[in-house]
């Protein structure tokens, strides 16, 4: 049977992951614009891959449920790339949420129930969920075990407790690393393994929507005073994708991989904490 790789979020990073580990497999992109995932299909099957396309919604559980059967029609899902999102400057609090928040555990449970024996998954979280103040033991333990449809009802999840944009992308984020660590119980009953990624700034358009967005200055500022001195890009990230995701990482499960030039350690240590 054939091996199947899903790319939910045909961007850049989505693409560079998919390219290091599709070789001989059917990669099934999947996009909420049909014309995204049918761009990336056709750089792609350039490149002697086999892909398949498919539009999908996270943010619906039919929609995900409807991108599993169309994965499963094609073979065995040995991979999963979820680099589906919104940041803060491209929507309203709830919306991030329930994409980025949702979405994410909706698709970890629909593609966990059917994730070959031997497969693995990368989420692609990010940095700034390493950046929000540490949250209780209770609060850490909903986002990651919460059942899915009940998730958006935490009460500190309400539009009276995050009425900011960036507030709702860290909480998301957060929530995505902690939701793998708790999926990686679950995906290891399959004998498969899944892993988060926490790029920082990495060159993509999402990237520059923000840097050319009302919180420009403050990612520039963040980009001045890491270690690295530079964004990072989509290659970078494919790298770290594929050893999580290949046999040389599978001694990795449930944990999430913080790859930002410096950043965070910057930002809690260094210049960047003096605001």
């Amino acid at each position: 049977m054939s091996q199947v790789i899903v790319v939910i979020g045909a961007g850049q990073i989505g693409q560079a992951i998919a390219r290091r580990v599709g070789v001989g497999k059917r990669v099934l992109l999947a996009d909420m614009k049909p014309q995204n995932a049918k761009a990336a299909a056709e750089v792609l099957a350039d490149a002697g891959y086999e892909t398949h396309v498919a539009t999908v919604d996270v943010a619906s559980r039919p929609s995900v449920e409807a991108l599993v059967a169309a994965a499963t029609a094609l073979g065995e899902v040995s991979g999963l790339i979820h680099a589906a999102g919104v940041s803060p400057s491209q929507a309203p609090p709830e919306v991030i949420l329930k994409v980025d928040l949702y979405g994410t555990a909706l698709v970890l449970d629909l593609f966990g129930a059917v994730i070959a024996p031997g497969g693995s998954g990368v989420v692609i979280a990010s940095q700034s969920g390493h950046r929000l103040a540490p949250l209780s033991v209770e609060q850490n333990h909903a986002l990651a075990t919460t059942p899915t449809e009940d998730l958006l009802a935490l009460p500190f999840l309400s539009p009276d407790e995050v009425s900011d944009p960036l507030k709702a992308y860290q909480l998301s984020k957060r929530g995505n690393s902690l939701r793998v660590a708790a999926q990686a119980v679950r995906w290891g009953e399959r004998g498969a393994r899944i892993n988060a990624i926490s790029p920082g700034i990495v060159m993509t358009p999402l990237a520059r929507d923000e840097l050319t967005g009302p919180r420009g200055a403050g990612y520039r500022r963040m980009i001045e005073g890491s270690a690295a001195k530079r964004a990072g890009t989509p290659d970078e990230v494919g790298a770290v994708g594929a050893l999580l995701m290949g046999p040389d990482g599978g001694f990795i499960t449930g944990s999430d991989i913080l790859m930002d030039g410096g950043v965070t350690a910057a930002w809690w240590y260094g210049d960047l904490a003096k605001g």
